[in-house]
């Protein structure tokens, strides 16, 4: 079915305008979940005058389409998702309607036809008062060739992304180069002869690659930043995260036991994995057992081993997991959880590499590298009594504390990235990474459960969102508390107002919809209406009729004649 419209009225902008906050105790503005900001247009205009001047024009002209398309890709997916229920051509609309909330341009459409069975598209339009029309008549003056590039860009990226197919606009006349206007068209880019020729400009020049590739160099040494001696397997660049990597590197190449100190999540699995793949053990077993989730009645046969016969059940001799691990790595995760028995056999083996399976009295040799891991304080539980002093010094020879993740927030968008890396691929999708707003989410949670919390999230957010969309808010489960922050949005007339009065101003709007629409429902007419709310009025007043013309908003001579009227 083609959607069709010669005579095009914009719909209610407020769905859009609604989606603008201030928080101006943060520094900070918002387009649904985008940061934005404010940039007076002389700043612009100093920044192509200096762009063109260091690129040329041909290159700044790609400059500025990728940057205007770019911000259109972000519309476009905001649009498909907000107006659900409208048709295509109002959902489209939004976008030429986000234009002139920005305050870039002021859109006249003078056509436009949107078939999404067929993928036919066509829109022709105007552009009045546009920014950047402006900008050149201030600082070059009248040019050769139309000069709208981050609308034309923004049109490109916005409409290919609401519709889900290449669409291509151009500007065939504009003010820039002495037309009496901007007019540009858009359709479907196999529809245009050129358009090969044309989609170069939203491909980054060899220079912006060559700049793009060592930004990823950079992040790859960021993440590997001691070259081979860094634990390959763990991510961040923070400073706490760094001393702790750098403490791990030395440990590696030795077979001293190695306690590592942290919370639930910090990934004390993960940097044990690190310390055994670059130790002289790494091509021998690694073996991790969590201590917790073993019956304290079966904790020594699972570790030491088992002989036949040695208990009701074990029905056959078997080796442990020390056994097992010969000239390997054991980790140990939990380790206060053991049992004494099961400390006193540890002990052995760290003193004498020695251990006797359970129901057996034959004493078998092991060569293994023991790694142990705690989120409590061990020495307290010496103190206390539930574990061994002699154990625990054995093990605490090479102490390593892994901070929290609250405790190196820098390293939060780089586990995002290898997150969202592992989950794209996991799931066999791509979305857009996270939104702004989601971002700081994030930032500005306290992370109880670290790492491993932070990837789940990730995981959750991956599965909600379809592919080529931005990972929101919603699709995650932590907020923002901002019930404390001043928040403001826009008024109806365009001033700022605190957003919860924005919100109650929209309720009653609603409210007040809602009521008209019972009126016409029932088939009241004006004057019963009218009645109505006055005996309404009079009722709540008690009949006293200056408070009854109070309530309605009226003087009391006004409602005095009402009243003798009815």
């Amino acid at each position: 079915m083609t959607a069709t419209k010669s005579e095009i009225s914009f719909p209610d902008i407020n769905d859009l305008s609604r989606l603008i906050r201030f928080q101006t105790d943060q520094g900070k503005i918002w387009l649904g979940e985008q940061r934005s900001i404010l940039m007076t247009l002389p700043a612009l205009a100093g920044f192509r005058r200096e762009v063109l001047q260091s690129l040329g024009l041909e290159r700044t002209k790609g400059f500025f389409m990728r940057l205007g398309y770019q911000n259109g890709l972000k519309d476009g997916e905001m649009a498909r998702h907000l107006r659900p229920d409208a048709s295509v051509v109002d959902m489209f609309l939004a976008g030429p309607q986000l234009h002139m909330l920005r305050g870039m341009v002021q859109v006249k459409p003078l056509q436009i036809e949107i078939d999404p069975e067929t993928g036919h598209f066509f829109m022709e339009h105007l552009w009045l008062n546009s920014f950047e029309v402006e900008i050149c008549l201030s600082e070059f003056g009248i040019l050769e060739d139309p000069v709208c590039w981050i609308l034309i860009g923004y049109a490109c990226g916005y409409s290919s992304s609401a519709l889900e197919q290449e669409i291509i606009f151009k500007e065939v006349e504009c003010r820039g180069c002495g037309d009496e206007h901007c007019r540009a068209i858009g359709k479907p880019a196999h529809e245009w002869e050129d358009h090969e020729t044309f989609k170069r400009y939203f491909v980054a020049d060899p220079l912006i690659e060559e700049l793009y590739e060592l930004q990823s160099q950079i992040s790859a040494l960021r993440r590997n930043i001691s070259g081979t001696d860094m634990l390959s397997n763990a991510v961040g660049h923070s400073k706490a995260f760094q001393q702790v990597c750098d403490m791990a590197n030395k440990a590696s190449h030795s077979n001293v036991s190695v306690l590592l100190y942290g919370e639930t999540g910090v990934g004390k699995e993960v940097m044990a994995q690190g310390l055994h793949k670059h130790s002289e053990r790494a091509n021998e077993p690694f073996i991790a057992v969590n201590c917790a989730a073993i019956p304290p009645d079966l904790i020594e046969a699972e570790l030491f081993g088992v002989e036949k016969g040695a208990f009701t059940g074990a029905t056959q001799s078997r080796m442990g997991r020390f056994e097992r691990a010969h000239k390997g790595t054991v980790f140990l995760d939990e380790v206060v959880e053991l049992t004494p028995r099961a400390q006193a056999s540890l002990l052995r083996v760290l003193q004498e590499g020695e251990l006797e399976r359970v129901g057996d009295n034959r004493t078998r040799k092991v060569d293994v590298r023991v790694l142990a891991a705690t989120n409590e304080d061990l020495e307290l539980a010496v103190k206390e009594g539930r574990f061994r002093a002699d154990l625990f010094y054995r093990l605490n020879v090479f102490p390593v504390t892994i901070p929290a993740l609250r405790e190196r927030r820098e390293d939060i968008p780089l586990l995002v990235e290898h997150f969202l890396d592992k989950y794209h691929a996991r799931y066999h999708k791509k979305t857009l990474g996270l939104s702004n707003k989601a971002m700081e989410a994030v930032m500005a949670y306290d992370w109880p459960g670290n790492i491993r919390e932070l990837g789940n999230i990730i995981e959750r957010g991956v599965i909600l969102t379809d592919t080529n969309d931005t990972i929101g808010v919603d699709a995650l489960i932590i907020g923002i508390d901002e019930s404390s922050q001043n928040v403001n949005a826009l008024s109806s007339t365009g001033s700022l107002i605190a957003e919860s009065d924005a919100i109650a101003n929209q309720a009653n709007i609603d409210a007040s919809t809602d009521w008209s629409d019972e009126i016409f429902r029932r088939g009241i007419g004006l004057e019963e209406a009218e009645r109505i709310l006055i005996d309404k009025a009079m009722t709540q007043a008690k009949g006293n009729v200056s408070k009854a013309a109070r309530l309605l908003n009226m003087t009391r001579p006004a409602l005095a004649y009402r009243l003798s009227k009815n």
